[in-house]
């Protein structure tokens, strides 16, 4: 990482978007210390903000739609930004529609040239000012999460895909590499031109790609852990890759978080090798994090890193939070392994009172736990070099959500006097965080309806839960095993609706407004669906919101009182704060819930919290991620992810957004108002 002073001039464009300013007046010692960073209108700027996030009275709506095309609330507009597949460097070739389309990936050439172009599936997004706090010209770290084959490659179709996808990848040495450089991070340079377009610049200093075969640096307790090590890395101290990123985050230093998620899909071999081995240590390692006999995406065909017989520890070195340099090229990613091995959703930070940082997170499975980081240090604005590894030494925690609207973070720290001991199976911090889902569940926390991403608000401090779905929430109290253990699959005061396809977000108060603290209080913010649906109650009042007494299509608007205004919504995911604090919801839904998937903005506090307003709707079989914006509130970056999903190359369903008989490709884009202002 380099320790130069943009490093600083970045710091406040961060602060603008993730940091408490209460928190840090306290920590810094009040106005004068936020003078001396040159960010002396931050106090008064936050309060403007507070008032203006409640009012929502001139918010725009637009209403569901099932037709293959972004479109926008009245007054709004886009730029395509990157599409996969669009050369990062000057005078390289990009992948073209059409070259889909005629098997242009199994080319001999093609993995060396997706190395260098924007990668597929694109999802979490971040923002990076140059030119201190511009929001004209900055850097975008975007993830690529993962391929769907019968989307990039003819001749497949989602029936009996898996077999094909073997016979094609025996009859194509290179296509795995191909489909590995398709994965992982693109850092991109983005300017916006004096007449308002957004665009990214080819070859710009910073621009980089990393793939699943980038060597990352493995830091923090479990690094050179023996579950860590492997034939290639006999120390357990290098990874290879990172991939199955799914949202992200930033750090108020100025980096950036991606969160490696459903890594279990990258990986064959399981029961073979599970029944022939006699290594109990990795085989209870695997318990909470099942694997399968057949992958997924078929890389362990060609690649024997994702053979469990070949490499049974390989998966432990994936699911981590991965901390990117965006601004040195040379930089080697880290894998922070303090912040624990799930499927991660995020890491969203915020400083506490004293000047820690706490990262927020969610394990995006049905029955699985929300977490937080809280480092051991103190943020060090004036000394970068001083924040180097602040997320390599602190506290990991999981939520207990208790059904009188409290709850506790519960240390998940090895103790021989307690669940977590050695006799447990958890000796030293690595094998915790190694095996966190373990010693989360023999600490009592409560399993969550896919918690996803988990977002403080920079206004408030206040933090919101998206809790995508969970259609496996069972009437009455149901014991039943899920994910390597038995829990009871019964509705609980924060999971209170059976069959819970809509989804649902909770709005959490620390104690004391502190990001460190030990306790707070909860309640559900929205619970999503469709409020003009025949027969479903719309509800107003927090005390109806009875565990098991809700059924599928009730909802609850943070005690919003008029149906007729707001936008119905179903599984928000990723989440989002503009600089006024409202908060930005989108969607990953089946579209015969409600039908595309959606960009939403809804107030937080005052007259209008509650009213909740589509502002975007995605093309066919995309899901919309991202949600992010630059430090003056004026742009708001969305990935569309996945269009045409259901479909495939041959017989696409989405066209978007080349137009024409084209298949369909992921994308990034810039979204402004008309007149220039804020959103």
């Amino acid at each position: 990482m380099p320790h130069s002073n943009p490093r600083l001039v970045s710091f406040a464009a961060v602060f603008e978007q993730r940091v408490s300013r209460r928190g840090f007046v306290a920590a810094a010692g009040g106005t004068a210390a936020i003078a001396a960073l040159g960010l002396g209108a931050a106090v008064p700027a936050a309060q403007g903000a507070a008032r203006r996030a409640g009012d929502a009275s001139d918010l725009p709506r637009l209403s569901p739609s099932r037709e293959d095309a972004l479109l926008l609330a009245a007054g709004h507009r886009y730029d395509l930004v990157a599409r996969w597949g669009d050369a990062l460097w000057s005078r390289e070739p990009s992948l073209t529609a059409a070259g889909i389309r005629e098997g242009a990936l199994l080319a001999p050439a093609a993995a060396a040239l997706q190395a260098r172009r924007f990668g597929n599936n694109c999802d979490a997004i971040a923002y990076f000012p140059l030119d201190g706090r511009s929001s004209r010209r900055g850097l975008l770290c975007v993830n690529h999460e993962y391929v769907r084959p019968e989307l990039v490659l003819p001749g497949l179709s989602s029936k009996g895909r898996r077999q094909a996808l073997k016979a094609m990848i025996e009859a194509n040495a290179g296509l795995v590499s191909t489909l590995q450089a398709a994965h992982g991070v693109s850092v991109l340079q983005v300017e916006r031109s004096a007449r308002g377009r957004w665009r990214f610049v080819p070859g710009a200093p910073a621009t980089r790609r990393i793939t699943a075969n980038t060597p990352c640096d493995i830091s923090g307790p479990a690094r050179g852990a023996a579950l860590l090590q492997t034939a290639a890395d006999p120390a357990g101290i290098r990874a290879l890759g990172t991939f199955a990123n799914c949202a992200g985050g930033k750090t108020p230093w100025g980096t950036y978080l991606t969160a490696e998620e459903n890594v279990d899909d990258y990986f064959g071999g399981a029961t073979s090798w599970a029944a022939a081995t006699d290594d109990a240590a990795t085989v209870e390692a695997h318990r909470r994090f099942p694997l399968f006999e057949a992958s997924v995406y078929g890389w362990d065909h060609s690649d024997p890193r994702f053979d469990l017989r070949r490499n049974p520890r390989e998966p432990l070195r994936c699911g981590w939070i991965v901390e990117i340099d965006p601004r040195d090229p040379q930089s080697t990613p880290r894998k922070r392994t303090a912040l624990g091995r799930f499927s991660h959703e995020g890491a969203n930070t915020i400083l506490a009172r004293d000047g820690r940082v706490a990262a927020y997170m969610g394990d995006d499975d049905k029955f699985e736990y929300v977490y937080k980081f809280v480092t051991r240090d103190r943020f060090d604005p004036r000394t970068p070099d001083a924040n180097r590894d602040l997320l390599d030494h602190g506290t990991l925690y999981v939520a207990r959500f208790d059904a009188d609207g409290g709850g506790a973070w519960l240390p998940l720290v090895p103790d021989e006097n307690g669940p977590l001991n050695s006799a447990a199976g958890f000796h030293d911090q690595a094998e915790v965080v190694i095996k966190c889902r373990a010693a989360a569940d023999r600490l009592g926390a409560t399993p969550m309806d896919r918690p996803e991403d988990v977002e403080p608000s920079p206004v408030t401090g206040r933090v919101y839960i998206a809790c995508t779905k969970n259609d496996s929430r069972e009437r009455g109290s149901r014991r039943g095993m899920v994910s390597g253990r038995e829990i009871d699959r019964g509705a609980d005061a924060a999971n209170p609706r059976l069959l819970n396809e809509f989804g649902h977000v909770i709005e959490l108060t620390e104690d004391g407004d502190d990001a460190a603290a030990t306790r707070f209080r909860w309640s559900v913010f929205l619970l999503a669906g469709d409020p003009s649906v025949q027969g479903s109650r719309f509800l107003t009042r927090t005390e109806e919101l009875l565990p098991g007494r809700l059924e599928r299509g009730d909802t609850y608007y943070a005690g919003f009182t008029d149906p007729s205004r707001v936008s119905p919504i179903a599984c928000p995911d990723n989440l989002g704060f503009d600089p006024e604090g409202r908060l930005w919801i989108v969607s990953d839904a089946d579209s015969a819930l409600l039908g595309n998937n959606g960009c939403f903005v809804v107030p937080t506090s005052g007259p209008d919290r509650g009213l909740l307003r589509q502002i975007a709707s995605g093309p066919v079989g995309c899901e919309i991620c991202g949600c992010e914006f630059t430090p003056d509130g004026r742009t708001l970056f969305l990935s569309i992810q996945h269009p045409g999903e259901g479909g495939s190359v041959e017989a696409p369903i989405s066209h978007w957004p080349d137009g024409g008989d084209l298949p369909p490709r992921s994308a990034i884009v810039a979204i402004t108002r008309d007149d220039g202002r804020e959103l």
